[in-house]
């Protein structure tokens, strides 16, 4: 099962749609944040595709919750924008909260900062942004490979 991660798009359809559309075949789609309109809309153009989403610090308004969960077949996955834990000064908070809830994925983006590690157990992945990051690379999402032999994440340039 393949799952495509991103986050951070800042009013960036464009960059949305691509990620989309690059990923034609791919049915689970999780948006960590900040840019709930192009999600809306996304969900207009691809009613085919499941597109989950929390909400971010910059989604104001907004009746989506920080944080949520997703079975994907027997691996449990905690999603939230990052915010709420703290993200910007570690991981510690996000981490606890995955143990506590049994995830063996946690999934936050806020920083626009790529992040990949596997720690106690747990996958923490940042996509980083899709339109506007902070580490001097190129915008990029990611895609996590859940297979019989493990968890597989890797970050994609746009």
């Amino acid at each position: 099962m393949r799952l495509v991660v991103f986050s951070d798009t800042h009013g960036n359809f464009r960059a949305a749609r691509e990620i989309v559309e690059r990923n034609e075949n791919v049915y689970t789609f999780i948006f960590l944040g900040d840019g709930e309109r192009e999600i809306d809309k996304l969900r207009i153009v691809y009613p085919e595709k499941m597109i989950l989403n929390v909400a971010g610090n910059c989604d104001y308004n907004s009746f989506t919750p920080n944080s949520d969960l997703y079975n994907a077949g027997k691996v449990k996955v905690l999603f939230t924008h990052g915010h709420r834990f703290n993200v910007k000064y570690g991981t510690d908070m996000l981490l606890a909260k995955a143990k506590e809830v049994g995830a063996e994925i946690a999934l936050f983006g806020h920083t626009h900062e790529r992040y990949y590690k596997y720690e106690d157990g747990v996958t923490l992945l940042n996509p980083g942004s899709a339109s506007c990051p902070r580490d001097g690379k190129p915008p990029c999402y990611a895609f996590i490979d859940i297979t019989p032999n493990g968890i597989m994440c890797n970050h994609v340039d746009l």
